[in-house]
């Protein structure tokens, strides 16, 4: 039985560290690959004459899967090398010196101003950015390639272009990706000239994949790859193992390609190097016969005695070196990191990693983030993560497509679990080549312990969806039976898609009778694949519908969803669920809810810019071990003296007793997986709580009444950055009053002045702004607001300044310290 499979078997698995393909061995490595996010322009609209030439026949809404959409859809076809030859854009010798400079990733929408009239749904999609003007979006950049970089094999990475793109070199077509979250690839060697190259890229967002803002453009990463003619193959090495006591087999997969015209022999020594980068055992060697064209997989077994198992508390991650040589010469070489876990998946006592039950606490989250919309930085995406992991998280699900490669690697890192998530759900061609390419990239992971291969489809409960999950299903089993897949739905538990999942996804506990499946079906294993929905603004403790704002107490939720509280003990309750993930980690554009004609969603336990809501300390209080306690709600309450004030306290502590300027009201236990509650006469002043542990006193926290704003304060994530061109300061920007005190409810207009650094972009978190986003001001929401400042090339320091009237200004010196930037494409 397949499941059964998960007693026995780990993985071992590839991590690239900085995208899915390893990095080059050493400086001396035959194999180049050279970052391409520099350098580009870009510009909106079609020229005159690209008329209809470049659209194609999509069904209807890409949103969700129906049954009946794809009857008579054409298939999409390659587009013919000459496509758009003569048009303007494509060609080489086009002046492209008005456009605009960028740097990726880029996503051109976040930088749109608001005033979406809801045509056709889109802007509600894009959270009210107005795009009626900007549905096309034009990328051009030039390269040189020495008369040498001829005689290799040349590939163009695109991590993720958003969306249905069409991409030039010299003139000429490479191809069209329609998905909008898969990561592709085109040989260029046949295109490729000695001297000046020029690569274009047309992307078109006129249709939609998701019900949430997606941006537009290359929002990922795009490298530029030389290899010799045989080589180890794009996405080609797999490693899976076994693990005895306290040792392991690794089974090694490598598949080798020979572009060239003649046949070639060639060995391939694939060597194990542990954390520390030393030898485990001695290498591996095989011998190959290739012909032309020719592509084999080569199988390799490596023991790995006293192995070091990934976990979420210990990380550990091994080096694969794979090295092909040709006539007694090393003509192919890259390591990759990887890690040796083992997994379980019981239908009664839950999900097992390395042997011991693990709850899995964690989070759904869209690619979306203040300032910068879907092109998040790799410094601000593991910032993200760093966030959730504070908080007591160890999961992430990709919600609800195929994640960017350094997610992957930052989750490999931090040791966080991640259920990687498929976009589209049919049977086409092109949709079952992307699921694979995301399989093959994602697969060697330790990070990744599920498939999700799709999301709430209106068909998950008939025959004909069946159909389709099958078809997902064994794609993902051609590929990878290292781990099970799964489905989030939303209702008919029991029925279609269910019966060919290895875990069984819930999505909302209202939405049917986890109890009464788990006795019908007591041999399948189950997950919440989607919990809570709660809604909430961050510092807001009076509701006020008119702004859009919410309280930040956990009170709200939509009739499917739950409070943060309501969910957690569900599912603590029954240790036959592996544990859930909760809907969102932070709030993103689009799908605005509860208000349809907002811009954000409230869903999120942190805001859009990252800052924790009041629900994150409850999470925390029971998702860690470390003592801790949190109040709420702030303590500036003029005009209320002598009135009572709801007062919460999360903690994790055995008692938590509350002091009002030094005056207890009370000392009470803290319920399990519950919270604390005072009504309390509001007097100025500071309000304390102590939480207990064996009588000592072992968490406080306090919140104290603030006067008028008098200065501002600027607060790094760091002191210090990467000049490396691509490391991002994120910065606090917090407003305090005569005595030092934080000013929670102060709203001040701000202005940034940034030098050495590069403004990215601003945010509050207040669902309801419609201030530009890549401005050098933003009004301060609830105390805060956020600024990104992108590192130099060069060493030296970022000065940000910020100034507002009547307030005294702060200035932030950041130390941008030498470091060597990743290869790059000058």
């Amino acid at each position: 039985m397949f499941l059964r499979s998960f007693l026995r078997i780990g993985c071992l698995a590839l991590l690239p560290l900085l995208a899915h393909a390893a990095e080059p061995a050493s400086a001396a490595s035959p194999r180049e690959r050279l970052l391409m996010d520099a350098g580009w322009r870009f510009t909106l609209r079609d020229p005159a004459e690209v008329g209809t030439r470049f659209d194609i026949v999509e069904v209807s809404s890409l949103l969700k899967t129906y049954l009946d959409q794809y009857t008579g859809l054409p298939p999409l076809s390659p587009p013919a090398p000459d496509l758009g030859a003569d048009v303007s854009y494509v060609a080489a010798g086009f002046d492209d010196s008005g456009w605009t400079e960028v740097q990726l990733p880029h996503d051109w929408v976040v930088g749109l101003p608001f005033g979406g009239q809801n045509h056709g749904g889109q802007d509600y999609l894009h959270g009210q950015k107005d795009i009626r003007r900007a549905e096309i979006g034009w990328y051009r950049r030039k390269f040189t390639l020495a008369p040498g970089d001829l005689r290799k094999t040349l590939w163009i990475e695109f991590d993720g272009v958003y969306r249905n793109s069409l991409v030039w070199l010299n003139g000429h077509c490479l191809g069209r990706e329609r998905s909008g979250y898969a990561s592709f690839w085109y040989d260029v060697s046949k295109y490729a000239v000695a001297g000046e190259n020029t690569l274009v890229v047309r992307a078109d967002i006129r249709h939609d994949e998701g019900w949430f803002y997606e941006g537009g453009g290359i929002y990922r990463h795009v490298w530029l790859v030389k290899a010799a003619p045989v080589h180890v193959a794009h996405w080609g090495t797999f490693v899976s193992s076994e693990v005895q006591g306290a040792d392991a087999t690794a089974r090694i997969e490598t598949t080798v390609e020979n572009t060239a015209s003649t046949p070639a022999a060639c060995r391939v020594v694939s060597t194990l190097l542990d954390p520390e980068g030393k030898p485990v055992g001695a290498p591996v060697a095989s011998e190959a016969q290739l012909d032309a064209g020719a592509a084999p997989t080569l199988v390799q077994q490596a023991p790995i005695p006293a192995v070091r198992l990934w976990s979420p508390e210990t990380p550990a991650l091994y080096t694969l070196l794979s090295q092909v040589e040709v006539g007694g010469r090393i003509v192919d070489e890259y390591r990759t990191p990887f890690g040796v876990r083992t997994l379980r998946f019981d239908p009664d006592q839950g999900f097992f990693l390395n042997g011991k039950r693990v709850e899995v606490l964690g989070t759904c989250n869209h690619q979306d983030h203040a300032g910068v919309g879907t092109a998040i930085p790799d410094r601000l995406q593991a910032w993200r993560l760093e966030q959730l992991q504070a908080m007591g998280s160890n999961a992430c699900r990709t919600s609800h497509n195929a994640p960017t490669p350094e997610l992957l690697a930052d989750c490999d890192r931090l040791g966080i679990l991640v259920m990687d998530e498929n976009r589209r759900m049919d049977l086409l061609p092109d949709t079952l080549r992307d699921l694979a390419n995301q399989i093959r990239r994602d697969r060697n992971h330790p990070s990744v312990f599920m498939w999700s291969l799709g999301n709430e489809e209106p068909m998950q409960g008939s025959d004909p969806g069946l159909k389709i999950c099958t078809g997902l299903r064994e794609v993902v089993r051609g590929l990878d039976t290292t781990r099970p897949c799964t489905v989030a739905m939303n209702g008919e538990w029991g029925k279609g898609f269910s019966k060919v999942l290895d875990v069984q996804g819930f999505n909302y506990l209202k939405n049917g009778d986890i109890d009464a499946f788990h006795q019908a079906f007591p041999a399948q294993p189950t997950i919440g694949t989607e919990e809570a929905s709660a809604v909430s603004t961050r510092g807001i403790y009076v509701r006020d519908d008119a702004r859009h704002h919410l309280t930040a107490y956990d009170d709200t939720a939509p009739p499917w969803g739950a409070t943060a509280e309501a969910w957690w003990k569900f599912y603590t309750a029954r240790p036959f669920l592996e544990g859930a993930f909760a809907w969102t980690g932070f709030d993103y554009r689009g799908e605005p809810t509860p208000y349809k004609d907002g811009y954000v969603s409230q869903f999120g336990i942190l805001d859009l810019c990252g800052f924790p809501k009041d629900t994150y300390y409850y999470y925390q209080a029971w998702w860690t071990a470390k003592p801790m306690v949190h109040l709420l709600p702030h303590w500036n309450w003029a005009g209320k003296e002598g009135q009572p004030i709801r007062v919460v306290a999360y903690s994790n502590c055995a008692e938590v007793e509350l002091f009002l300027n030094g005056q207890s009201l009370g000392r009470q236990p803290v319920p399990v997986n519950s919270h604390l509650e005072w009504q309390v006469p509001y007097a100025p002043g500071t309000l304390e709580a102590r939480g207990y542990a064996k009588d000592a006193v072992a968490a406080v926290d306090k919140v104290e009444t603030a006067g008028a704003p008098a200065a501002l304060r600027l607060v790094p994530d760091r002191a210090a950055v990467a000049a490396d061109g691509e490391d991002v300061a994120i910065v606090r920007v917090e407003a305090l009053d005569a005595e030092g005190h934080p000013v929670p409810t102060a709203d001040n207009a701000v202005e940034f002045k940034v030098e050495g650094g590069t403004l990215l972009g601003v945010g509050n978190g207040d669902p309801n702004s419609a201030e530009a986003e890549q401005a050098p001001r933003r009004h301060l929401f609830s105390g805060l607001a956020q600024i990104l400042v992108r590192a130099p090339r060069q060493p030296g320091a970022i000065t940000l300044r910020a100034t507002s009237p009547k307030l005294e200004p702060a200035e932030l010196v950041i130390d941008a310290r030498a470091a060597t930037p990743r290869p790059s494409v000058p």
